[in-house]
């Protein structure tokens, strides 16, 4: 699964290298901003192809497991009513067949599409999927059974590092191992704050793990912010993703709509192309202003 590439900074997502001297790999993180209606979700996934973005990510959680035992009798109002937390958990969530119509709808489309798994019981229900990636959410970077599920399934495992400290995400990295890792900065915030978003962070964690593809999970609203985290060299953009800011749900109002996607990979696509690689030379379109504007012709003389 890791990429052949002389830099040991690439890991291959299909077939797709990622990671230093490759295109950011551009994920919508569609999380559970379906409501759980699965036409919602297939018209993401559309939107997302649409706006050239490579992936789509998902939530698949457990609900008995994730779900805080004092938590699940505490009513709330919700566009089905009055329910309980772990009927709403239910409510939300996606089973087999709703992931068997994504799955092919994203095949049809030609774009990526993988989940978040929150505990190992839906580990073992993504395996019944070719999904290229597994994606580690920053709320369960602590939970080392949860690490040590995804590593042995011998994919790469996307890791986010939000509300974590250097030592828990040393320990973790130390659980799932650097060969088929790629690490994601992150605020956990939702929506963060444009100067809490610490992107040299991603410098500190390329120091801290010269092997392993870094790249950005953004949770901010607006999207200069995230450009800018491809121009400090993220490998890897991750934004949720929604049809519509103010539908219902906690991550809505930190998700990008339609419009947003396609301004987003446009914007990071054109810094990435004005990159460049470093190296000066004289443009073919500079020779007419040289001859215009330049009176004394310089040496050549190194």
């Amino acid at each position: 699964m890791v990429g052949n590439s002389s830099s040991p900074r690439v890991r291959l997502i299909g077939d797709r290298p990622v990671g230093e001297g490759h295109p950011a790999y551009l994920i919508g993180e569609i999380g559970i901003n379906h409501n759980g209606d699965l036409e919602t979700a297939l018209q993401l996934v559309h939107q997302a192809k649409a706006a050239g973005m490579d992936a789509v990510k998902f939530q698949k959680r457990t609900p008995e497991i994730c779900t805080p035992r004092d938590q699940w009798d505490i009513e709330r109002e919700t566009p089905w009513g009055l329910m309980t937390y772990i009927e709403y958990r239910h409510r939300v969530e996606f089973g087999e067949d709703e992931y068997r119509a994504i799955d092919e709808h994203c095949r049809e489309l030609g774009i990526d599409w993988f989940a978040s798994p929150w505990d190992v019981p839906s580990v073992e229900f993504l395996k019944g999927f070719d999904s290229p990636v597994y994606k580690i959410a920053s709320a369960s970077l602590t939970d080392d059974e949860l690490l040590s599920a995804t590593r042995e399934t011998g994919k790469p495992v996307i890791l986010s590092t939000g509300m974590s400290t250097p030592e828990q995400i040393d320990h973790a990295v130390g659980v799932i191992g650097t060969e088929n890792l790629i690490l994601l900065h992150a605020n956990s915030t939702y929506p963060a704050p444009t100067n809490q978003l610490n992107l040299r962070m991603m410098h500190t964690l390329m120091a801290q793990y010269p092997d392993v593809p870094i790249g950005y999970s953004g949770h901010e609203v607006g999207l200069q912010t995230t450009v800018a985290a491809v121009a400090l060299g993220a490998s890897v953009i991750e934004r949720h993703i929604t049809l519509d800011r103010t539908m219902w749900g906690s991550d809505q109002a930190a998700s990008v709509e339609p419009v947003g996607m396609h301004r987003l990979v446009r914007d990071i696509r054109a810094v990435e192309s004005a990159l460049g690689d470093g190296v000066k030379q004289v443009y073919p379109g500079e020779l007419a202003a040289m001859k215009k504007l330049r009176r004394v012709a310089g040496s050549d003389a190194s």
